[in-house]
């Protein structure tokens, strides 16, 4: 199965966009691969990923591997013409690495950086050593344990950081983006996967329950987004305007782009396997946020013997988007604290 990419200027939820801000190596059960994409939050945001919750990680990333490559390479034309480019970059961190397929993409887009790949999940640091491994990567690509962003640069500047779906789940996002500001070196690079549109893939009517189910679930899922997120140790409000957050930390934004990543029916198994942990997920978080036929009807596309369920149904596909945010350092941050 290969995925599509395209570009556009759509926002929303980010890869795997759920219901719950809570950490899982970079992205979340509905809010997570981000791609990628993945997650480095703070302690008290939530309890350490279950096995099931690791494993539909990497399901999630691995369905976001075209979108990672994609990126990478244009990350790369933003340092400018290849050559310049492949110097200029000796150091790269993923933050919110998870399973480390973000780590490899970057990786092959900057053949002669070192990748540190940063994640709270000790079993996920594990899954992106052995992928680097298996890659040939061994030797670029490292990992680190971190909990809180003040941890990010704890291996000294660098000069490019990506993260995915990490600011969230932070109480206070713009801190966030300071902190990963402050490990970049003057002309570094900071790229912020942060919202862009919510999967689909179920039609709108589904020929079980009411029509419309997908949108429901969106929008509970938004709700309790909100919910979770005024919750969070030192929860402030902030116009989630990632240029405007990027320039508040003291860099220069260096332009956005939102990738979008397809699958269509009908869906092989590994994007079956992750769409049906999705749902379970989904059926446990919400609760009585749904209503109770729409809860049926979830059950029944949980379902693994029946023909209507997810696992076998043929109208299933995959569809989200997105949105990449970059900014640049142009001088010291201390010497642009100074001057302000």
């Amino acid at each position: 199965m290969t995925p599509t990419q395209h570009t556009g200027g759509l926002d929303g939820e980010a890869p795997g966009a759920g219901p719950d801000p809570e950490p899982r190596a970079g992205h979340e059960p509905g809010i997570q691969a981000g791609p990628g994409a993945g997650h480095t939050p703070e302690p008290e945001t939530g309890p350490a990923p279950e096995p099931e919750a690791e494993l539909d990680a990497e399901l999630e990333a691995e369905l976001h591997a075209g979108f990672l490559a994609e990126a990478a390479h244009w990350l790369h034309g933003l340092f400018g013409p290849a050559d310049r480019a492949t110097a200029a970059v000796g150091r790269i961190l993923d933050v919110g690495s998870g399973p480390g397929v973000a780590s490899r993409a970057l990786a092959d887009a900057f053949p002669r950086a070192q990748v540190v790949a940063v994640d709270r999940s000790a079993t996920l640091l594990a899954r992106a050593e052995a992928r680097a491994a298996e890659h040939g990567l061994a030797g670029r690509i490292t990992t680190q344990r971190a909990e809180r962003p003040e941890e990010f640069a704890r291996s000294g500047p660098v000069d490019l950081i990506w993260t995915g779906n990490v600011c969230r789940h932070l109480g206070d996002q713009q801190a966030a983006v300071r902190s990963l500001a402050s490990a970049l070196r003057p002309g570094g690079l900071l790229a912020v996967a942060e919202r862009g549109l919510p999967p689909r893939f179920l039609p709108r009517d589904i020929g079980i329950g009411r029509p419309g189910l997908q949108a429901r679930l969106d929008a509970a899922v938004e709700e309790q987004v909100t919910a979770r997120r005024s919750r969070l140790p030192g929860a402030t409000s902030v116009v989630e305007d990632w240029p405007c957050l990027l320039a508040s930390a003291g860099l220069v934004p260096a332009g956005s782009r939102t990738f979008l990543i397809e699958f269509p029916a009908p869906l092989d198994v590994p994007a079956r396997r992750h769409l049906h942990t999705r749902l379970h997920g989904l059926l446990t978080d919400l609760g009585e946020r749904l209503d109770l036929v729409d809860r049926l009807t979830v059950e029944q596309l949980l379902d693994g013997d029946s023909c209507t369920g997810v696992l076998w149904r043929p109208d299933a596909f995959y569809l989200t988007a997105v949105t990449v945010h970059t900014a640049r350092l142009c001088r010291p941050l201390a010497t642009s604290r100074s001057g302000s």
